[in-house]
């Protein structure tokens, strides 16, 4: 039974985003759900102008309906992941871990909406985007807190108590790390590809430490993301005939966060989502240097730009960035058993 359910809700995944792309990006061209290039990127980006985005609706339906196929045939054929799903803890982990992609993906909606529809190009404020992502992300945690979640896992140190003395400092740590990463995610999106390449390797690492780890229903939901990621990339691949939008980039943000606390390993993220990182660094680092000096620490910021400015291809800033991606959760695959 094990690899046989993930790799169902994986296939169906693919299937549905595959198949409905090209109605989905002739919708959105007839929506007129175009992109504006805003005048401070690369002069490049220019030809992407009206390019279909909010296209990341697509996988997020792909994903929840792999994820449903996979969960209905265990539940049929009486599966692991019944198991899993009868303990209270484990449930609200796999639900409300798909609760938080999506309440993020709706917010990543109502942003890309104001965007296309509204024509304010920056979308939501960032007030407006900030208390929204917090109301989302303490309702995830409250839902843990109200299922039972008792430890943490750290390397090397084990099971963490998080629910008296100093362990209580994982509740606040932990709304940072989600409320980061989900931003982080929504940063990498900026060139053909890349957040969808990146989040694939991130989806497999995950996956595969589930697997290891024993934890089906995070097996299955991971090999749904990378499906429908993978669906995906065929019509995002560059030169992109849709982009995912802030409706796609922050569900995925949410749904890496999810996968982190799912297989009790978020400390993982940190190495795992190492480029998520690196990507929301250096747009600090730029604003900061900037106010300081009033020059530039990048020729352009998030990173991915730097990189374009300096002559890289799209195509090789994403089979790099997935490249770094692929080595880190290779360590972290490796170590699972190990610390």
């Amino acid at each position: 039974m094990r690899g046989f359910i993930p790799a169902i809700a994986a296939f169906l995944a693919f299937i549905v985003v595959w198949a409905f792309g090209i109605p989905v990006i002739n919708l959105l061209k007839r929506l007129k759900f175009g992109q504006t290039i805003r005048d401070e990127g690369p002069d490049w980006h220019k030809s992407k102008q009206g390019t279909p985005t909010m296209g990341g609706i697509l996988f997020a339906i792909g994903t929840v309906v792999g994820v449903a196929a996979g969960f209905g045939v265990n539940e049929i054929l009486g599966g692991e992941l019944k198991l899993e799903l009868s303990n209270s803890l484990g449930f609200t982990k796999l639900f409300a871990g798909l609760g938080l992609a999506v309440g993020m993906g709706l917010i990543g909606f109502f942003d890309d909406y104001i965007k296309v529809v509204k024509k304010r190009n920056l979308g939501l404020t960032a007030l407006q985007k900030t208390i929204f992502q917090s109301v989302v992300t303490a309702a995830y945690l409250c839902a843990l807190a109200l299922a039972g979640l008792k430890t943490t896992y750290i390397p090397v140190l084990g099971d963490v108590n998080v629910v008296s003395g100093a362990g209580l400092i994982f509740w606040p740590i932990a709304f940072f790390f989600i409320y980061g990463f989900t931003n982080a995610v929504n940063l990498t999106d900026g060139i053909d590809g890349l957040a969808s390449s990146v989040t694939i390797v991130v989806a497999i690492a995950f996956m595969l430490i589930a697997g290891a780890l024993g934890f089906e229903g995070a097996n299955t939901i991971s090999a749904a993301v990378a499906g429908a990621l993978l669906g995906f990339l065929v019509w995002n691949w560059h030169p992109a005939k849709v982009f995912m939008g802030d409706t796609g980039s922050m569900f995925l943000g949410g749904m890496v966060v999810a996968l982190s606390f799912a297989v009790d390993r978020p400390v993982f993220l940190i190495l795992i989502g190492l480029i998520y990182l690196i990507e929301a660094l250096s747009v600090m680092l730029q604003v900061a240097y900037f106010k300081k000096t009033k020059k530039r620490l990048f020729k352009m910021s998030p990173i991915h730009h730097h990189f374009e400015k300096s002559g890289w291809s799209e195509e090789k800033i994403v089979v790099v960035f997935s490249l770094v991606t692929a080595i880190c959760s290779a360590i972290c695959v490796a170590a699972v058993k190990l610390i």
